[in-house]
């Protein structure tokens, strides 16, 4: 009886301006922009730190953790990028007859008078992202793509309209510009 054992590994070089540690399965990252720490303890992919290049590992995989690794070199690489450069999302607010303003109010942002509502809409912001209104731009910043990106889909999502033909309105907030 041969048993094989199969490997899957991906190598991850590690920039020389980051600080990089690896306590278990928790990553934290330091870079210029600032610090994220991400914990992958719910996998059962091993890492291992070689030098300057960060090695994911899982022996006899089965689908689901061969296509693991690729998603967790993803996530390490855009927290590379993040601390480094950081990312920004634009958005536009679009309106047709109502104007619509936004306020920012501790961690939420209130929509107003969206196509002539009265009440306020209410979209959160995710962890420290920073959003600034500029006429009808949104530009959020943050060095955590995850909080960036849930920030913009939560403004899309708050003024989702329902139950009205979108080919008339079309009012909303959509991002036009990823960095």
């Amino acid at each position: 009886m041969n048993v094989s054992t199969e490997i899957i590994e991906n190598i991850i070089e590690i920039p020389e301006d980051i600080q990089f540690s690896l306590d278990g399965k928790k990553i934290t990252i330091i870079g210029e922009k600032g610090k994220l720490s991400r914990d992958f303890i719910h996998t059962k992919i091993e890492f291992v730190l070689n030098k300057n290049n960060l090695i994911l590992r899982v022996i006899n995989p089965k689908r689901k953790e061969s296509a693991l690794i690729g998603t967790l070199s993803a996530h390490i690489k855009n927290m590379f990028k993040g601390v480094r450069e950081g990312f920004i999302y634009k958005m536009k607010l679009v309106y047709v007859h109502f104007p619509m303003s936004l306020k920012i109010q501790n961690k939420n942002v209130l929509i107003e008078n969206f196509i002539g509502e009265k009440k306020v809409r209410i979209a959160k912001i995710c962890g420290d992202v920073e959003i600034s209104v500029d006429g009808d731009d949104v530009i959020i910043k943050g060095i955590d793509i995850n909080d960036v990106s849930q920030t913009a889909a939560n403004l899309h999502t708050a003024t989702k309209i329902r139950k009205k033909d979108l080919r008339k309105f079309i009012d909303g907030i959509y991002v036009y510009s990823k960095e």
